[in-house]
């Protein structure tokens, strides 16, 4: 049986008359009660109904245009020449993708203006109409990839409205946006011969002007990234639509890139050829008919409309920037045809006045968080002033940004003004047992309340500096924060925050805008002086220290948490005096931050003493009483999984349906494995974890209050923000165990990294780390300087790679934080629909797991973790959560198999130390 599915036009539902006139409907964002339906099979469609010239429009696309004239005789006038702009206004539609502000970044950049993003539901017809043909707002539209099909309202919201109406505005559109331009104009989405996420193609075209410039054809270099599970169906195709590219739909061929190159699309870097030994002719040259072909680009015969099934916007694909240049010139050439030099004169001044009137309407707003950024004001002012700025770089400011900064400086000073004082201790580290005999002998003998964010593997350059400390001076306190009705689904967020002093005492108090918000103004109200920390080579000089656990996904977009934590959503200390250690240099510091009204001296004083009078040796013996004998007992009970075997490759399989039908690129499945304990000497078991697993990334949390270790063994950073602004992500994807003797081992290490699959996993996790990075970064400023770099750990190797931006200045070091937690290598992408799918089909709540372990230091620097490889002690039970990143080409068995390895090596741990 046939089992390719055909997404049929016609599934729309026809509204009432009534219903079109209400403003405030958006007819299309009807939501099915059930998703399948908008499935057909192919083998239930009737030869009629599939006949693309019987195929008729749902009536809703098919509104009468009569009232819309006036404002398009507005916009169109008599064609006469004119002078090509600096700036093309975009707006860009977001389908809740996990790639749109990759698109973002490629547009700030090519056309000399950021764009205006949308959600697909933000804005009704009424709204749209009206920034497009009153008020002029923008010159192109471009729409976003996105989960889901074209023929499913909710996935698609107001994008096939604007297909059908914005016939004379330039619309490019992306993967879901290129098969929404089909669909609106009757051809049929039915599933690709396979599903291709994060995978290359070489692709050939007619020579269409939005590929001008860019070569085609088998060997030409013009390799491009691919995600999707659904195609066009090309015998579908109406004779509106013209094919312009397709590639061979078994065609596809691993990335090999330079190593340690920067690679950058936003600047268009091209990269090395690969050759490719398929052929797009339909006979071979010995007469063997090769794969079919599938449709990569469209474009309307009469219309500006244009399609790409691929996503140029992803690092790995070539010429990428190029395909954004054209359609920028494809929509300056189309003006200039078409609108009089009067016309576009008074198109840009009434959008200028559009834009300062609506600053002046809102200069007494204050200043919006990153959740807020998708306010069609808010984004209509920020394009606004960034085009004021770009041409006119004296031109006086906006009522709103005198408004930002006055609320800046009067925020400045209701600040706590705190001092820095440290001292330096050269060469130190290792005549007193290194970072492990200084936690030991400052903390080590009452571990309660102590932190250790402990850079035990630095081997290569992977980290350099370890933090530690314990009950401080008066600043000290700990926060706890638990999400308020984690078990009801429709919970929107919200929860209490228990505060406890230095001297113990405790305040509880409910926060309705959440843990983020809270600690987004807690950093922002401290002051202080940058030379105070002069001359310190690390980020961190006291501030906040802990977890941030999985489920404040609810502050970051996602609507609910299906399961409930046992652990608190947050946990962190206020640190107000710390010990670090450059493992680079040998040197060790002592810092303590204070009020100007008081001071640390004497904590100063005495940790000096403590510090110079550890014996190394004398440490080395004490150290003894943490490790227990190892022993090989077969009578020691196990780690339970929440899941059998058998659960899991069914949840593995179910994942794969999902990417089958779009929903998905790469869901990053887990599960939990727990074993009771008793009266465990929980720091005896990190100081033996990070023996037997040193990682760069590793942590030791002790929060006695709510009975609660955290051991992490951690191989990779979330994200960091140093004093220069510049932010850094470095995901994992990819991992196999070491081999038994040195050639096996290398063998394994070439293994990993010529995989098609796991450079798949690596490859979407970069690109959603560049959009994370993009919303918060300077347009262009996003790159990745390591792509895939296979690093070596203890008990495994990993595909790993780098990427950097620098953030904005109207960004917080927490909205950095917000827009791209939790990171993406532990949830898939797209992210937002990924998470959903998954908190559906895993038991329980990961917890502590797949969040970040860290600090944010009171000066707005941070350095996350993600938390894997972790074991979590709380309330007699240690838990594991492990799991791994299902693609298309995931083999069910393989995953549960490399799921257990990542538990391998903490689940030994705790049973060997028993």
């Amino acid at each position: 049986m046939n089992l390719a599915l055909r997404l049929l036009p016609s599934e729309l539902t026809c509204p009432t008359s009534e219903d079109i006139q209400y403003a405030n409907v958006n007819f299309l964002l009807f939501k099915p009660s059930v998703r399948v339906s908008c499935f057909i099979k192919k083998d239930d469609v009737q030869p009629s109904n599939y006949d693309r010239k019987n195929v008729t429009i749902s009536c809703q696309l098919m509104h009468s245009h009569l009232e819309e004239s006036f404002k398009r005789k507005k916009r169109l006038q008599v064609p006469l020449p004119l002078q090509k702009p600096d700036f093309v206004r975009t707006l860009l539609i977001d389908n809740y993708d996990s790639y749109t502000y990759n698109i973002y970044q490629e547009l700030s950049v090519v056309n000399g203006v950021p764009p205006v993003v949308i959600q697909n539901d933000d804005w009704i017809w009424e709204e749209l109409s009206h920034y497009l043909y009153e008020e002029n707002a923008f010159d192109n539209i471009v729409i976003s990839p996105g989960p889901g099909s074209p023929a499913c309202p909710q996935d698609i919201g107001i994008c096939l409205q604007l297909l059908h109406k914005c016939w004379d505005i330039p619309v490019l559109g992306v993967c879901l946006g290129h098969q929404a331009l089909g669909y609106v104009h009757g051809a049929h989405i039915v599933h690709a011969p396979e599903p291709i996420h994060g995978r290359l193609s070489e692709v050939e075209h007619g020579g269409c002007q939005l590929f001008h410039g860019i070569p085609s054809g088998r060997n030409s270099g013009f390799k491009v990234v691919r995600y999707h599970s659904l195609v066009i169906d090309s015998e579908s195709l109406p004779e509106v639509l013209i094919p312009i590219a397709w590639t061979s739909s078994s065609s596809t061929l691993p990335f090999v890139g330079p190593k340690d190159h920067n690679i950058s699309n936003a600047l268009g870097t091209q990269r090395e050829k690969n050759v490719f030994v398929d052929s797009f002719s339909p006979k071979a040259g010995n007469g063997t008919t090769r794969s079919p072909r599938v449709l990569m680009g469209i474009k309307h015969r009469t219309r500006p409309h244009y399609g790409v099934q691929f996503h140029p916007e992803s690092v790995a694909t070539f010429h990428g920037s190029q395909i954004f240049k054209n359609f920028r010139d494809i929509t300056n050439e189309y003006w200039l045809r078409y609108k009089s030099s009067q016309s576009r004169e008074k198109h840009v001044h009434s959008y200028a006045h559009m834009q300062v009137s609506s600053a002046s309407r809102h200069c007494g707003d204050s200043y919006r968080s990153i959740n807020s950024e998708n306010s069609k004001v808010d984004q209509l002012n920020k394009v606004v002033n960034g085009h004021r700025h770009m041409v006119d770089d004296n031109a006086e400011m906006t009522c709103l940004e005198k408004f930002n900064i006055a609320n800046v400086h009067h925020a400045r000073t209701d600040r706590k003004c705190l001092k820095l004082k440290w001292r330096k201790y050269t060469h130190l580290a290792s005549q007193v047992g290194g970072a492990k005999g200084i936690f030991c002998g400052l903390f080590g003998r009452e571990p309660k309340n102590t932190f250790w964010l402990d850079s035990s593997s630095t081997e290569k350059g992977r980290a350099r500096f370890s933090f530690m400390g314990g009950k401080g001076g008066p600043l000290w306190k700990q926060l706890t924060f638990r999400l308020s009705d984690q078990s009801d689904e429709c919970s929107k967020g919200g929860g209490y925050l228990s505060m406890e002093s230095c001297e113990g005492s405790t305040e509880t108090r409910f926060l309705e805008e959440g843990f983020f918000d809270f600690l987004n103004k807690e950093l922002q109200s401290y002051h202080y002086d940058e030379k105070d920390y002069e001359g310190l080579p690390f980020d961190f000089h006291g501030g906040y220290v802990g977890y941030i656990g999985y489920n404040l996904k609810s502050e970051c977009g996602v609507a609910s948490n299906r399961h409930k934590s046992e652990t608190p959503d947050a946990c962190f200390f206020f640190v107000d005096s710390l010990v670090a250690v450059d493992h680079k240099t040998d040197n060790v510091y002592i810092l303590a931050i204070h009020e100007e009204s008081s001071s640390m001296t004497q904590w100063l004083d005495d940790a000096e003493e403590k510090l110079l009078n550890l014996n190394g040796s004398e440490i080395m013996g004490s150290e003894k009483q943490y490790l227990h004998p190892l022993t090989c007992s077969s009578q020691k009970a196990g780690f339970a999984a929440e899941k059998s075997r058998e659960q899991y490759i069914e949840d593995v399989k179910k994942c794969l349906e999902y990417i089958k039908d779009g929903e998905s690129y790469e869901l990053c499945l887990t599960t939990q494995m727990r074993k009771p304990i008793e009266n465990l000497d929980s720091l005896g078991l990190y100081l033996h974890l990070r023996e037997r697993n040193p990682a760069p990334y590793a942590a030791w949390l002790n929060f006695p209050k709510e009975d609660l270790c955290i051991c992490c063994s951690s191989p990779e950073r979330f994200l960091q923000l140093d004093r220069n602004n510049i932010l850094e992500a470095k995901p994992i994807k990819g991992t196999i165990a070491r081999g038994a003797t040195a050639e096996e081992d290398e063998q394994l290490k070439l293994k990993l990294q010529l995989s098609e699959k796991d450079q798949a996993e690596n490859l979407m996790i970069v690109d959603l780390l560049r959009n994370d990075l993009g919303r918060v970064c300077d347009p262009g400023s996003v790159h990745v300087p390591r792509l895939m770099d296979v690093e070596s750990y203890a008990t495994v190797h990993t595909m790993v790679s780098t990427i950097r931006g620098k953030k904005r200045s109207d960004a917080s070091a927490v909205d950095c934080v917000r827009a791209a937690f939790p990171g993406g290598s532990m949830t898939g992408a797209p992210k937002l629909r990924s998470m959903e799918l998954l908190d559906s089909i895993e038991s329980c709540s990961r917890g502590i797991y797949s969040g970040c372990i860290g600090f944010f230091s009171y000066n707005q620097t941070f350095d996350l973790n993600i938390v894997i490889r972790t074991v979590i002690i709380h309330d007699g039970e240690a838990s594991i959560g492990a799991g791994g990143a299902i693609v298309s080409l995931s083999n069910p068995e393989d995953e549960y198999k490399e799921m257990i390895l990542k538990t391998k090596a903490p689940a030994k741990a705790v049973i060997d130390f028993e």
